[in-house]
């Protein structure tokens, strides 16, 4: 980036500094959550370049010293040091990023074959996310989920929210996690200690409130059935049919909500759902069609694509992807999932940077 271009960079930054400041400005929420999620993402480029700047002022000076002083000399090679540092630093946080790093994540688990035991895994697997977004002080809701007999889930949706705008939210952590996730372990329900591989689909996507407030769905487009909330083996767990489940018939996706109060909240949340999967698929189009950078995103709503292996025997953990394998299996399903998601986003952050400098 240029310094105009830089220059352009700490304008708009400045602006967005003013525009926050005028409580005028947070009466209207969404407005001030995108110039908040924008203010989070400039932040660290702005700070990283006022200290650059800085490191060489101090580097010219300290310079300029040290031919009549020779105690600049030492302050001079440490400062040596930094720029070259800070200067990596910042390329690295000019990089071209995901435009949704910054948003909050709608996720799916579906169990796949292996009956009970799949069941019982998808319902680890949510576990393990409730929990990895409690550690983060995120906040985690069940929109909806069929839980079975035994305890496991043969389905469930989440949106998973941060608190505050950031830069890096949510989707930036759990973007990676779309695809098949296999289990390798005895079952409950099996007798002769042999080992079973079954398997659980996960589906991830940005929950973009400003791009799903653009999303338009005609009536007609959509069947609206509602029941009774269930819980654990189907029983009826509501007297009224609160309960819904929106269809949209032009793509045949299917989003239902069980876990508000009343049938009108439960079909606004699903419809939040719908506009969000809605708005998902049609990037994820334009970028096949585009076939840019975006490569990894497109990953992450593939659900046929195996991405990890979940060993019970050897407690271990394995992601195909970036050849990452550890052996704290019981830790990463009690929520301690940073070590896989820092090695995926390292591997993500080198192939950007190797995609820049080969430009």
């Amino acid at each position: 980036m240029d310094a105009s271009s830089l220059g352009e960079l700490l304008g708009e930054y400045d602006d967005l500094e003013k525009s926050l400041a005028d409580p005028a400005v947070h009466g209207d929420q969404a407005r001030a959550r995108k110039l908040g999620r924008r203010y989070a993402e400039l932040t660290p480029i702005v700070r990283t370049l006022r200290e650059l700047e800085t490191a060489r002022d101090d580097l010219a000076a300290a310079r300029e010293l040290a031919a009549e002083d020779s105690t600049f000399a030492e302050e001079a090679r440490t400062l040596e040091e930094q720029v070259p540092a800070l200067e990596d630093k910042l390329t690295e946080l000019l990089l071209p990023r995901d435009p949704h790093d910054g948003d909050d994540l709608i996720l799916e688990i579906k169990s796949g074959e292996g009956g009970d035991e799949s069941a019982l895994f998808a319902g680890d697997l949510l576990r393990m996310y409730l929990r990895y977004a409690e550690k983060h002080g995120w906040q985690a809701e069940v929109l909806d989920g069929t839980e079975t007999e035994l305890g496991g889930y043969k389905d469930a949706t989440v949106t998973i929210r941060s608190r505050t705008p950031v830069a890096d939210g949510v989707w930036s952590r759990l973007k990676f996690e779309g695809g098949v996730h296999r289990v390798q372990r005895v079952p409950a329900t099996e007798s002769q200690g042999r080992i079973h591989t079954s398997a659980a689909g996960v589906l991830v996507y940005p929950d973009v409130q400003d791009a799903v407030e653009d999303v338009e769905i005609p009536e007609k487009d959509l069947r609206v059935d509602v029941f009774r909330s269930s819980g654990k083996g189907g029983q009826s767990v509501n007297t009224t049919d609160s309960a819904v489940r929106i269809t949209h018939l032009p793509t045949g996706i299917v989003v239902s909500c069980q876990n508000e109060r009343s049938q009108l909240q439960n079909k606004t949340r699903a419809m939040q759902v719908l506009r969000a999967r809605l708005a998902a698929q049609a990037e994820e189009e334009a970028a096949k069609q585009a076939a840019d950078a975006r490569r990894s995103q497109i990953r992450t709503v593939d659900r046929s694509e195996r991405v990890r292996t979940y060993n019970f025997p050897e407690n271990r953990i394995s992601d195909h992807r970036v050849n990452y394998k550890a052996y704290n299996l019981d830790q990463v399903l009690n929520g301690d999932l940073d070590g896989v998601l820092n090695a995926l986003a390292t591997a993500d952050r080198d192939e950007r940077l190797a995609a820049h400098q080969s430009a």
